[in-house]
């Protein structure tokens, strides 16, 4: 594996903003320091850029096996990297859903063979596979992941007793989908008779699937959580109302019960809906302006703990079905959510420390991912260099999702990826990919 020096990099990390250099040797940070003479395959002049550690996303869909008209587990990883996520964790609710070891185990070899980034996939829990649940090992799999609301078909998992006995037996952390599946019932059947089945406007999704249906299913989660001690993560939190029911006051590493935001309840609200349509539908839904301000404060605060995408490609041809329910929920997010954040940090919204704390370091924290998340000496060399000074437009021919087309088209967004570095391996630079090794297998400290 080629060595790499980064000389002259403005380090982010651990809080501190400083000038440093960085030897990369046999995939891991060897050293870090100032003026380093290292003698290396690659030396990168990184002056004027800032060096990250690799984004972590803990919720993608990378629809590998079964929906691969949609993405696969070669375009969604490469997207990622260009948009400097060196790790993901994928959701088994594809086809076959992810539900007993041996499927698992089928998308972990897949991911071998064609995943540019670091990977990890969570279990899928069911109302029956419990006994496949416990055989999970908490060294070598993310997560155990349970959805408490629709939004899966056959994966959704409402049996009190079910819940109850994954919640007090499960090896390991559980992450939850919240949305209550008898309140959507309810809100569909209201709007359906109030419209007609074909004509319901797409600015209803947020009534439809609303703050009710979210709160609903958290508070029952957390619930289940404290009752049996659960190590519980909820994704995607998308209300105000929500953010009681997480803890600021004790350090992460101490929290049983952690949150995640994505970045699209953060970037949209209610409002464009009017504009873009089915092109931001996605579960939970994108609320009403209030929820995306009381969601950054909670980001600033420390109830929400984690920043991620829900990366969820439909083709385009799928998303303009012309009916409300004809469109698919979810949207592709993972090749920009850091420029999103960092167009954050250039409107004074957040600290560009904090990005790193919320979307590096948190992730490693929460999941204890082993060796990754910081830039520190002995970790693996997960990194990204970013020029701050330059801006990009999203547009279609620099999207690398296989669906081709995003959210975000049109809009400037600030802060070029120009490098990443997978691992030890120069896995993108310049807008070139090196797909001479693969990514690896995330573990877990536990």
């Amino acid at each position: 594996m080629n060595s790499i020096l980064i000389k002259n990099a403005q380090l982010v990390n651990e809080g501190q903003i400083t000038t440093s250099d960085v030897f990369v040797k046999d995939g891991l940070i060897h050293t870090i320091g100032q003026n380093l003479n290292s003698v290396a395959d690659t030396v990168i002049d990184a002056q004027g850029q800032y060096l990250l550690p690799g984004i972590i996303d803990d919720q993608v869909h990378f629809r590998d096996p079964g929906l691969t008209h949609k993405a696969d587990l070669y375009t969604e990883p490469r997207a990622a990297v260009a948009g400097g996520v060196t790790t993901f964790m994928e959701m088994p609710n594809t086809v076959p859903n992810a539900t007993t070891q041996e499927l698992l185990q089928q998308k972990y070899d897949t991911a071998a063979q064609k995943s540019l980034a670091n990977y990890s996939f969570f279990m899928g829990g069911t109302n029956d596979n419990l006994e496949e649940i416990l055989k999970t090992d908490p060294r070598t799999v993310c997560g155990i992941k349970l959805f408490m609301g629709s939004s899966t078909g056959n994966m959704l998992v409402d049996n009190p007793e079910t819940l109850e006995a994954i919640y007090k037996q499960s090896p390991m952390l559980i992450a939850t989908h919240c949305e209550d599946e008898a309140t959507i019932r309810a809100t569909t059947q209201r709007f359906t008779e109030e419209y007609g089945e074909g004509n319901i406007p797409m600015s209803a999704h947020p009534l439809i699937r609303n703050v009710e249906a979210c709160y609903k299913s958290s508070s029952m989660a957390v619930e289940l959580a404290k009752k049996h001690n659960t190590r519980l993560h909820i994704l995607h939190i998308s209300t105000e109302e929500e953010l009681a029911l997480f803890r600021n006051d004790v350090p992460l590493e101490q929290k049983r019960i952690t949150a995640e935001v994505c970045v699209h309840h953060l970037w949209f609200d209610a409002a464009q809906y009017e504009t873009l349509g089915s092109q931001i539908k996605c579960n939970p839904a994108i609320k009403e302006a209030r929820h995306k301000q009381a969601l950054f404060q909670g980001l600033l605060d420390n109830r929400l703990d984690i920043i991620a995408t829900d990366h969820a490609p439909h083709t385009w041809e799928e998303k303009q079905a012309n009916t409300y329910k004809g469109a698919p929920s979810g949207l592709p997010l993972v090749q920009h959510s850091l420029q999103v954040m960092l167009a954050f940090y250039k409107q004074g919204k957040i600290p560009l420390e904090r990005v790193v704390e919320k979307m590096c370091h948190a992730p490693a924290i929460c999941f204890q991912v082993e060796k990754r998340g910081f830039i520190r000496e002995g970790y693996w060399a997960d990194l990204v260099l970013v020029d701050l000074e330059q801006t990009q437009a999203v547009a279609k021919n620099n999207i690398h999702y296989k669906c081709g087309w995003s959210p975000l088209e049109g809009q400037e967004l600030p802060g070029v990826v120009t490098h990443t570095i997978v691992s030890g391996h120069l896995a993108y630079k310049n807008g070139q990919f090196d797909e001479s090794k693969r990514g690896e297998r995330v573990m877990f400290s536990r």
